[in-house]
């Protein structure tokens, strides 16, 4: 069968570096770290006392405040950054078959704050169950999609993924099938995370898995440094409109970019340690490719899954090695989690927009707060460190990783008229 060809429509973010597409954009490319000492709760006796938080975002001023407090922060979240794609889509509603326009969310873990909530009280009482009749409408990973479709009447196919930190890839990578294989016209797709909580900076921290540059946020995530000592907790949503290319072209949209490929393998290795050889990351990138049906010389650029973990990094970094070549050392490569900290399964949606944006504008966003070279990191590579660099960029692949060994990579690439 013909497969058919797929592009991107809309977008949307709310993100630790901006609330908007161009707000968040505008962080990127001047460098701006999102890090800062925790507010929503008192961090003083946590190993990590700072995550990348929303910076100046009131729930109330984009949602009735009735709506607004039956959803999780995370579900909140998702409603905006949808809300800004779909406004950015431009869609004609009069005249939008809404039976083929679907929603498929990603988010790797869902109303941590809702369920946290829920559990305190209860242990606070005297045993009698008094739980919120929201609690769980509120929690399951699943309501950010529904409330998306019942917002705007979309009764297309309609999920949510969960692959941990790459579950808004995978999320991508559906939607993207979903319409090429000619399921639906459009679909509204993306990831949210709010796990900025008691329970969220506990869990990371007893993993060893959050730096405690307790001293020097702005500074502590730190991709491909020597002295890296792991990620920085964020929160926020990045959402996508997809759309079968004619039908884009038939009402005239404005279009980003295209949808080249998506690729997706296992690790088989750990539950939260990637492979040592970066196995898993160079199956998944030499998937999108294949997929994608281009050579590793086509690529220009790699936003990479880049942590800021001691092993992640080193692993990824050998990974593009094997599947590049010598071209690695022409590609751009960067990681904009050293501003916008990790979000989790939010990660995957957010940085394919700013693939997308850097396809658009000729720019690659930096790796910020790199001081020191690894020497068990090829010094070779361009990291993009420190500060933005020109390039015209054609085509850019976006990595994530998940704890469970799930690897998911998007392939994104300028319209070919």
């Amino acid at each position: 069968m013909v497969l058919r060809r797929v592009v991107v429509t809309g977008l949307g973010a709310l993100t630790p570096i901006g609330n908007n597409i161009q707000e968040y954009w505008n962080g990127l490319i001047t460098g701006v770290s999102g890090a800062a000492p925790i507010t929503y709760f008192d961090a003083s006796k946590f190993k990590t006392q700072f995550a990348c938080e929303l910076k100046n975002f009131n729930a109330e001023d984009f949602l009735d405040r009735k709506e607004a407090r039956k959803m999780d922060r995370y579900a909140q979240y998702a409603m905006v950054a949808s809300d800004e794609a779909v406004v950015d889509a431009g869609f004609n509603f009069e005249k939008l078959d809404k039976d083929r326009v679907g929603v498929i969310w990603g988010s790797g873990i869902g109303g941590l704050e809702t369920f946290q909530i829920e559990m305190l009280n209860f242990a606070a009482g005297d045993g009698t169950p008094k739980f919120n009749p929201f609690f769980i409408p509120k929690m399951i990973s699943d309501i950010a999609g529904g409330h998306i479709s019942i917002k705007y009447g979309f009764r297309g196919p309609n999920f949510t993924t969960v692959s941990a930190c790459a579950s808004s890839t995978n999320a991508i990578i559906d939607a993207f099938n979903y319409i090429r294989l000619g399921h639906a016209d459009a679909m509204i797709t993306g990831g949210s995370e709010a796990a900025v909580t008691i329970a969220g900076m506990g869990g990371f921290n007893a993993m060893h898995a959050l730096s405690t540059r307790n001293d020097d946020p702005k500074t502590a995530s730190r991709p491909m440094d020597k002295d890296r000592d792991g990620f920085i907790l964020g929160e926020g949503a990045g959402a996508l409109v997809l759309e079968e290319y004619e039908h884009a072209i038939a009402r005239g949209a404005n279009i980003y970019c295209e949808i080249g490929g998506g690729g997706m393998s296992a690790d088989a290795y750990h539950i939260t340690a990637p492979h040592p050889d970066g196995l898993g990351a160079k199956n998944v990138m030499l998937n999108c490719l294949r997929d994608a049906g281009l050579q590793a010389t086509d690529v220009d650029g790699v936003n990479m899954h880049g942590t800021s973990t001691p092993l992640g990094d080193m692993a990824e970094s050998k990974a593009i090695l094997h599947v590049f070549g010598e071209h690695a050392y022409t590609m751009n490569l960067n990681s904009t989690k050293s501003m916008t900290g990790h979000l989790l399964g939010a990660a995957g949606a957010v940085e394919t927009i700013s693939s997308i944006l850097s396809l658009k504008h000729g720019l690659v966003p930096p790796t910020i707060n790199h001081f020191t070279d690894d020497e068990n990191i090829d010094a070779k590579l361009n990291f993009t460190f420190n500060k933005v660099q020109k390039r015209e960029m054609n085509v850019v692949m976006s990595n994530t990783f998940g704890f469970g060994g799930h690897n998911a990579c998007v392939l994104v690439k300028k319209l070919e008229i």
